[in-house]
């Protein structure tokens, strides 16, 4: 393999609206992301990706971009953006903005002339198709729920909608529609960007000609995901793209892939890959369930530990995946990865560490680093995501009083990872001055970051230690490179993996509250962390308190 510059890295989420507020609107904004560089510098993190901050309306929190060469006012100007990119540079850090353009906004100049002149030349920027009373071009359920499918405004053709009806589908297929895209990506990246995050992108491909499916609810409708799985050859697309604008630059680029077909993944990441990296969503994904969220199945410590081996096993050595266990797309990771009434300091950390050093490119999203965690039950007028909007009414629809209704989405609702960051214990957590724009979780005061940078056993100081262990010249190759091998698969409640190299890295996390005994195969060097004080053990017997992770360094005689 090839080693690039972004393999050994730590990369950070920031969702600017929620991240710090510079001048007390109660929104987020760049300016605020600068004067919080030192934090994450001190915390050690090299690539910072930011949410989206063009210029939109913000019917979907900015992934509907009205213009993609402009920063939103609500965000700051250009010259806060030219500004932070190259406060970054200073600290060593890249920055990383979204590429949305399976879709724009409604408001973008190009569906504006289309809507003026459908079959013009920004017509053919999008799907239109001519307007059937009573009938659809196409039965697809869109993923906010209802059709993809609108009326286009003055004129007697509909439009395709794979997500919101102000998010247009862009028309892929257009050669100048994706010259207009490689265009704007290079005027980024010769402002210094150091990459992309790249949203939604398999939606890119459509199945022609578009046709209906075999509905899957009683509305009639079917799964967007009954077209993709037909889909094929985006990779003319992708290969264009990496081309045209990413290997110019030499770019890092993480794909939000959630459905590549089998013996595609070296075609997306392996080494001449679409993308540097792609996210696994492998735990995000589990457990739903075509019906809506309201059916969704819970995932146990077990079924956590097969999704991540699994993605190891099918990734091996192609390439690099992005490690996850939360983003803005979901809640917070500790409050679905940990057992209901378990989430502490302890089992949080064990999460970290289970995450953090498998293999691939580390992702923290904001307030990861500090255990934030969901928000309570609210009711659905407190509700801001869409998301989860159109989840309530299907629960409703499939029967659920609006209490039962509630509490099932709120445990899937984007408005959990959404909330303000937790600065401090200060009046909204030190987010803003102002009104907040999503209240702030009532668990700020507990849950801070001005407490924990300040305690050497608080969570952030824990990934403090999981960073710093990763960039440590005397295990780098192994933690990046390395190998990664399950140990005792079978064992219930019980994550563990070794990652190969010299030296040899022993991962054990006990995934649950009772203490457990393990026996280690060969003896070890060194205890590199530990979230207990103490280390049980007897004759190579280890017993684990609940929730304890361990990191052991292995005699150099196993590796050999």
């Amino acid at each position: 393999m090839n080693k690039k510059w972004w393999h050994d890295k730590v990369a950070y989420q920031i969702y600017p609206k929620s991240f710090y507020d510079s001048n007390g609107d109660g929104i987020g904004d760049i300016p605020g992301i600068i004067s919080k560089l030192d934090y994450l510098q001190d915390l050690g993190v090299d690539i910072l990706w930011l949410s989206p901050c063009y210029q939109s309306p913000l019917a979907d929190q900015g992934y509907d971009i009205s213009d993609y060469y402009s920063i939103d006012p609500r965000f700051g100007t250009m010259e806060d953006m030219d500004r932070l990119i190259a406060e970054a540079k200073k600290r060593d850090m890249v920055v990383l903005m979204d590429l949305v353009v399976n879709h724009c906004s409604d408001e973008h100049e190009w569906f504006r002339k289309a809507c003026e002149d459908p079959d013009g030349t920004y017509g053919q920027y999008f799907y239109l198709r001519d307007k059937k009373e009573g009938e659809l071009p196409t039965n697809w359920r869109s993923y906010f729920g209802g059709p993809v499918w609108d009326d286009l405004p003055g004129t007697s053709k509909q439009y395709l909608h794979v997500f919101h009806k102000k998010q247009p589908d862009l028309n892929w297929e257009n050669p100048k529609l994706r010259e207009e895209v490689y265009q704007n990506m290079n005027w980024w990246l010769e402002k210094g960007l150091g990459g992309f995050r790249i949203d939604a992108i398999i939606n890119i491909k459509k199945a022609l000609p578009l046709h209906s499916y075999e509905p899957d609810r009683e509305d009639g409708l079917c799964s967007i995901h009954a077209m993709l799985e037909e889909a094929t050859g985006i990779g003319e697309f992708l290969s264009e793209m990496r081309d045209r604008t990413f290997r110019k630059h030499d770019a890092f680029s993480v794909g939000e892939v959630f459905n590549e077909k089998p013996g595609e993944l070296p075609d997306f990441i392996g080494e001449n890959g679409y993308f540097s990296s792609m996210f696994d969503f492998n735990a995000t994904i589990f457990g739903h369930s075509e019906k809506g969220w309201y059916d969704a199945s819970p995932i146990t410590p077990d079924d956590y530990k097969n999704c991540c081996f699994s993605s190891q096993a099918k990734v091996g050595e192609i390439g690099f995946l992005s490690n996850i266990i939360e983003n803005h797309d979901g809640p917070r990771g500790v409050s679905r990865y940990i057992p209901e009434g378990d989430c502490c300091n302890k089992s949080k950390k064990m999460l970290a560490a289970l995450s953090f050093l498998l293999r691939g490119i580390p992702f923290i999203y904001q307030g990861q680093e500090l255990g934030m965690e969901n928000l309570p039950v609210v009711s659905i007028d407190e509700v801001d995501d869409i998301s989860a909007r159109n989840e309530y009414q299907v629960a409703l629809e499939a029967g659920l009083s609006p209490e039962e209704a509630i509490k099932a989405i709120s445990a899937h609702s984007r408005d959990n990872a959404r909330t303000p960051m937790q600065w401090s214990d200060e009046a909204n957590a030190g987010f803003t001055t102002g009104t907040p724009w999503l209240p702030v979780n009532p668990n700020y005061t507990a849950i801070n970051a001005a407490a924990q940078t300040e305690d050497a056993d608080s969570v952030y100081s824990f990934y403090k230690e999981l960073i710093a262990l990763r960039k440590n010249p005397a295990y780098k190759e192994t933690i990046v490179y390395g190998a990664l091998e399950p140990v005792w698969r079978e064992r219930h409640n019980l994550m563990a993996y070794y990652r190969k190299g010299a030296p040899t890295l022993l991962v054990i996390g006990n995934y649950q509250k009772e203490p457990q005994e393990v026996t280690l195969p060969t003896a070890y060097k060194n205890v590199l962390l530990n979230n207990e004080k103490e280390l049980a053990e007897n004759n190579g017997t280890i017993t684990l308190q609940g929730y304890q992770v361990l990191v052991l360094e292995m005699e150099d005689s196993y590796y050999e």
